[in-house]
């Protein structure tokens, strides 16, 4: 996030607590390993449940949507938790500190999990908007208070610090579809998504109680609000609200409501707003020459990454579906509910992180690594692929035929390789392809690239394309490898617009 006035005279201390530490680093650390692991727990939790609920037959318990509106619903959920990133870290910055945001996120996704858990529709929705609220609010600032723990960017415990970090959020997103999953598909849809907010709970009591070891510069507001800001704010936040409930009453009144009158205008904000920041951006004049070629050199990045997330953010709705509609539940005589593909990615990411680590500095060393461009083509290029091996498996599956599990195995496993080769180096190319002016804001507009990629998925579902067909699944393939060759094609030019940054 932004970087503070104040940082100056807040004392920049390592651990604020005991001397103890975890596993070597800043004892805070083990709080926001907890507060981070729970969270994903039951973010993931809910997620491998979302769309098998949402198209279950309401016979069974489930809300009976068709397939593309549950798709779509769950596309336009995902979009929105890192959409609302941005104001996520606004709120950090102008309003509440990160410490405080923390907590307030952790209590508001806590209480949408557990309206979830109420067996009535609207307090489902309700639910849905809470959880993304509040996924936004933590998502932006959590990082951030990790940052903190340490003397500046040459601490040597940093990058240790980082990696004991994220291995919380792989941890809790492999554990969460084995239990929560287990529960909604085998027990009861409710008392899964209650056990989610159970999750979310434990977190955050862990965090309350372990806050004190955070640092200081946690609690601080780098910008706050005057007086005439948060007024103003609040005549705006108030005559929008108004405009919106008296919109949507009219439509409700009139009986023309139905679940398209709230998900299109998301859609159209999710694809409208990411354009939006990137053309502020690259228009704005106090950007000297070498900042403005930098953007655009940018720009390719995030439409190749908005690709990427397009297909990868998949693996929760139509993945998940072709799971529990058209692949065995069985592997070596054991039975298990479709949910628990969902444990495939983290697990994998897990195995395969420190190997990825070690190959780019091996091949660093040999002056073999591949440029920011290549690593970005090879994530297209595996992320097609993906969606071609899902387009023979819909094949094989097309007579009724229950699939190996081996089938969506072997796709996650194409997926998470892809992923390690572009995410990674995505948030890293961000932060060095930034002009100085919006530093703090860049991190935000990466993540915009996972809305408009989740968007544009939605867009395709609601126009009505055959979500269990071959072909729907063959075109996303290749447009992604279209996209990966593209990139390989003009790989020289965008260097040249990156400048120093390789």
């Amino acid at each position: 996030m932004a970087s503070t006035p104040t940082e100056a005279v807040i004392p920049r201390i390592a651990d604020s607590g005991t001397g103890k530490t975890f596993f070597g680093q800043p004892r805070g650390l083990a709080t926001l390993f907890m507060t981070e692991l729970w969270e994903r727990f039951s973010f993931y939790g809910m997620r491998a449940l979302l769309v098998l609920y949402l198209v279950a037959p309401t016979a069974k318990g489930g809300l009976g949507f068709n397939l593309a509106t549950a798709t779509a619903i769950y596309s336009v959920y995902n979009a929105m938790v890192y959409l609302l990133a941005l104001p996520g870290g606004w709120a950090a910055d102008r309003l509440w500190g990160a410490r405080r945001t923390v907590a307030i996120a952790g209590a508001v996704i806590m209480v949408g999990h557990f309206l979830l858990a109420v067996p009535a529709t609207v307090s489902f929705f309700v639910g849905l908007v809470l959880i993304a609220a509040g996924s936004g609010l933590l998502k932006s600032n959590i990082s951030t208070m990790v940052g903190h723990l340490y003397e500046g960017p040459d601490d040597p415990r940093r990058d240790g610090g980082f990696t004991i970090f994220y291995m919380g959020i792989n941890v809790g997103a492999f554990v969460a579809p084995l239990t929560i999953g287990t529960v909604g598909e085998q027990v009861n849809w409710h008392l899964g998504f209650a056990l989610a907010g159970v999750g979310m709970a434990l977190g955050l009591v862990q965090y309350l109680l372990g806050s004190r070891h955070l640092s200081k510069r946690s609690d601080a507001i780098p910008a706050p609000l005057t007086t005439a800001e948060r007024n103003g704010l609040l005549r705006k936040a108030g005559f929008w609200s108004l405009l919106a409930v008296v919109f949507y009453a009219i439509v409700v009144l009139s009986g023309h409501f139905t679940i398209n009158w709230a998900m299109w205008p998301l859609i159209v904000a999710g694809l409208a707003i990411p354009a939006f920041y990137l053309l502020r951006i690259k228009q704005d004049r106090d950007l000297n020459a070498e900042e403005q070629s930098k953007m655009t050199g940018y720009i390719w990045f995030f439409v190749a990454a908005a690709i990427f997330w397009m297909i990868y953010d998949q693996s929760g709705s139509t993945l998940n579906i072709f799971a529990e509609q058209n692949t065995s539940s069985t592997l070596f005589g054991l039975g298990f509910p479709a949910s628990w593909f969902q444990s495939l990615n983290p697990l994998m990411i897990m195995a395969l992180a420190p190997v990825f680590a070690w190959l780019w500095v091996a091949l660093a060393r040999r002056a073999k690594e591949p440029t920011t461009t290549v690593k970005f083509a090879y994530g297209l290029l595996l992320i097609g692929a993906s969606f071609l091996v899902m387009m023979l498996a819909q094949a094989a599956a097309s007579d009724g035929t229950r699939v190996s599990p081996l089938w969506l195995t072997v796709v996650y496993l194409i997926q998470t390789v892809g992923e390690l080769c572009l995410s990674p180096v995505g948030l890293s190319v961000t932060t060095k392809l930034a002009p100085q002016k919006y530093a703090s804001q860049m991190m935000g507009v990466w993540f915009l690239a996972v809305t408009a990629g989740d968007c544009v998925t939605a867009l395709v579902q609601l126009a009505g394309a055959n979500i269990d067909s071959q072909s729907y699944f063959a075109f996303q393939g290749v447009l992604a490898l279209l996209a990966g060759v593209a990139v390989v094609m003009y790989r020289r030019k965008v260097v040249g617009l990156m400048g120093n940054v390789r």
